[in-house]
């Protein structure tokens, strides 16, 4: 059987597990080694911070409603209760957008749920 010579395909790896790590700090940038457990470690902290993004916005949003909601006297709580009686189809990140950026808008919808 012929000898294969894997030169390339060994070169090509290296030279793509370097070029993901650029812009990492010291020797995770530079050696193979080093850099191979970086991009390792970075995939499984990425994929962790994508579903903690969800919980951390959603606690944002949820802030943002009840400092809007507590000058128009009503709880963050009770509002979420009436929104499901209404069957109001809005979600948490809409109405914290509403709620930011148009007050008097808001204003007005949370009299119509009353």
């Amino acid at each position: 059987m012929p000898r294969v010579k894997r030169g390339t395909a060994h070169v090509k790896r290296r030279k793509n597990i370097l070029k993901e790590t650029k812009g990492y700090n010291w020797g995770r940038k530079k050696k193979i080694k080093l850099a191979h457990e970086a991009i390792l470690h970075a995939g499984a902290h990425a994929l962790a911070d994508r579903r903690k993004k969800k919980r951390v916005n959603r606690r944002l949003w949820q802030v943002k409603l009840n400092a809007a909601l507590r000058p128009l006297g009503y709880k963050y709580s009770t509002f979420i209760d009436t929104l499901k009686k209404n069957k109001c189809e809005l979600d948490r990140k809409v109405l914290a957008e509403i709620a930011e950026k148009d007050p008097k808008a808001f204003a007005d919808l949370v009299k119509n749920l009353k």
